[in-house]
């Protein structure tokens, strides 16, 4: 734990401009993207006929209200921008007015805190069943589920049983099914700042539709789509200026983990893909809100250490986040990963990075920013109430106390 002085002094509680200057941030302890899977279903759901969109509610606004402090940036949880995008039961959309206007609730929210608030916009593509959306499984190629034994992690609507993905390959999208999940895109981020987001941050990473694009395991195709790192990249820079186009690039920020191996993003050319990647993007978008980038080590399914062997075998043992952090020069650059009260001090004072951002111990504590500015001790989380829905959904989701009710209690 760091010393009195030095939290007072450390960079963390410095203030950061985004937004091309026109966001000045108070501090720099930002919530990281978090699904919780609390929406509210929108339809009465039946085995013939399964509900199959979830409106923002109360309890949503609540929970993030909770989390915000004056000066602060929240983003969201990924929220996908059409019906086949939608990767989760019980995860909020904003591709039709009632969702628009639960949105709306929760930013009101988070603006009435003095805080601020950005919309990740997020594409499943291959990882999701058509059970759930109702259409086809979109991804760059009709590329399987390599590893047959793994399950989607809920069952189909009105089904106790989860299914293998292997048994459901999606659809290699059209060129014209490109252009129009791109509209998708720009219609929900259009969408998101006029409900009064202030601003938006394409999900990039986690091996979900843009990074799928970018993976040389999941795109296989030959068009001009595929076929080199630099044509892997093409959908990434299209879907961004698109987006820069409809709502201002200074507005719009993106998520990227270049070495990451969630939903078996198992790409080769790592350096050279996402390296052309983010030399286009600040090239091309020299405003960009800013960047966030997943550590190289931190795995949502893997320990550092099994992490460290797939490093090792890439010949990348030693790789950070300086490559990306030189090619995108003053463009702000947030990291995430296993940040927490231990290993954040004289991080920022480095100049490797920006902000950080915490997910699971600002899942468990509503007062992140201040336990770390006090140094008070953070409270534990509940892993298996991070993903709903739940027949209660406030537990582990609002009923986090403050460390004065804590003591209290």
């Amino acid at each position: 734990m760091a010393s009195a002085s030095s939290r007072s002094e450390s960079k963390l509680f410095q203030p950061l401009d985004i937004a091309n200057g026109k966001i000045t941030l108070k501090h720099r302890i930002v919530l990281a993207p978090l699904t919780r899977n609390r929406g509210t279903p929108y339809a009465h759901s039946t085995p013939d006929k399964p509900n199959r969109i979830w409106v923002p509610n109360d309890l949503m606004a609540e929970y993030y209200a909770q989390r915000a402090t004056d000066g602060g940036l929240l983003i969201s949880e990924g929220i996908p921008p059409s019906l086949e995008g939608n990767g989760m039961p019980g995860v909020p959309g904003i591709f039709i007015p009632e969702q628009a206007e639960g949105w709306k609730k929760v930013v009101d929210a988070v603006h009435a805190k003095g805080a601020y608030i950005y919309a990740q916009l997020w594409h499943s593509g291959r990882a999701n069943i058509p059970q759930l959306t109702g259409t086809p499984i979109l991804c760059p190629s009709s590329t399987p589920w390599d590893d047959p034994n793994e399950f989607y992690m809920y069952p189909p609507p009105h089904s106790t049983t989860r299914i293998r993905l292997a048994d459901y390959p999606p659809s290699e999208m059209t060129v014209p099914q490109i252009k129009s999940t791109i509209q998708d895109f720009c219609k929900a981020a259009r969408t998101a700042l006029d409900v009064g987001f202030d601003g938006v941050e394409l999900h990039g990473a986690n091996g979900y539709l843009p990074e799928q694009f970018l993976s040389s395991n999941v795109n296989h195709r030959t068009d001009e789509y595929g076929g080199t790192p630099e044509k892997r990249c093409k959908f990434v820079l299209e879907l961004m200026s698109e987006l820069a186009n409809v709502i201002g690039q200074e507005n719009l920020a993106i998520r990227l983990s270049p070495f990451g191996l969630f939903n078996q993003a198992r790409s080769a050319q790592r350096l050279e893909t996402w390296g052309h990647l983010c030399r286009e993007l600040k090239s091309n978008l020299p405003k960009l809100s800013y960047v966030s980038f997943i550590e190289p080590r931190f795995e949502q399914i893997f320990t550092e250490t099994e992490k460290q062997k797939f490093l090792d075998s890439w010949g990348l043992s030693d790789i950070d986040l300086a490559p990306f952090r030189r090619i995108l020069g003053d463009t702000p650059f947030f990291s995430a990963g296993g940040w927490n009260d231990t290993n954040s001090w004289g991080v920022l004072e480095k100049g490797d990075y920006d902000a950080l951002l915490y997910g699971r111990y600002f899942i468990s504590n509503p007062d992140l920013v201040e336990r770390l500015r006090r140094g008070l001790p953070l409270a534990p989380y509940d892993r298996s109430r991070f993903y709903g829905p739940f027949e209660d959904n406030s537990i582990g989701y609002t009923d986090y106390p403050v460390y004065k009710e804590d003591a209290v209690s």
